[in-house]
């Protein structure tokens, strides 16, 4: 569905990765490495936030790298970084409907039940601020809020950084139910790795803004050389 052709990408002049090309299909594709290999600017080199130098972004086979953010939107694409992912001043509500801005209200209403029907959690704070949630609960609004967007792709970038062990549990729950009841594709950068490489069906290890392995998640788990190569020592 999404895929990179020879990406050097970053921010203004400074280049983060080279030479990146990955193909992302259905299911879940886990991006891992160390930090700073790369694994944010890779998203946001897809959705359009960072700085393309050389390379290309397709979507079905369409040429999408010059589109911008809003546009890729309405491709199908969402795109949820680790932090500043809902509008911590509206209620869980107002951003769920914000979400589907321009949808008739009909569809909007069916949208807004069926994210919800995901995520029941939300429910009971629909009239809450979304800035009073707690770190797993504003994840699970983002993600909600990007299936009432009609996403198709969803990338999260560590959605279950800073939170504990058990609520993190609950969001590669709700992760695996996104690809499972709703088909969605996911691009899943994540620093659990072991927990990331269970529940996906392939991977990508960053190293230095390079690919250094690319593969179905459970050969990596079962590379003799597993626990070197995620933190960044390639022989």
């Amino acid at each position: 569905m999404l895929r990179t052709e020879n990406l050097n990408a970053g921010y203004k002049r400074l280049q983060i990765l080279f030479d990146v090309s990955i193909n992302i299909d259905k299911g879940i594709t886990a991006i891992i490495g160390p930090n700073g290999s790369g694994k944010s600017t890779l998203l946001k080199s897809i959705f359009g936030i960072a700085t393309i130098h050389s390379g290309k972004v397709f979507l079905n086979g369409k040429d999408i790298t010059k589109l911008p953010p809003h546009e890729k939107v309405k491709l199908g694409i969402a795109y949820l970084p680790q932090t500043e992912n809902v509008f911590s001043n509206l209620t869980v509500e107002e951003n769920l409907k914000i979400a589907g801005y321009g949808v008739e209200k009909h569809e909007l209403k069916e949208r807004i039940d069926s994210a919800i029907g995901l995520f029941p959690e939300l429910r009971a704070f629909l009239k809450r601020k979304a800035g009073s949630l707690s770190g797993g609960e504003r994840q699970m609004l983002a993600m909600a809020s990007a299936l009432v967007k009609d996403a198709k792709i969803m990338m999260l970038d560590e959605p279950t950084a800073q939170l504990s062990p058990k609520l993190a549990e609950k969001i590669f729950e709700k992760v695996q139910m996104l690809r499972d009841e709703r088909n969605l594709t996911i691009v899943l950068v994540e620093q659990n790795i072991k927990k990331v490489l269970e529940i996906s069906e392939r991977v990508y290890l960053f190293a230095s803004g390079r690919i250094v392995f690319a593969g179905s998640s459970s050969e990596l788990l079962c590379n003799p050389k597993f626990e070197k190569m995620c933190v960044g020592v390639i022989d």
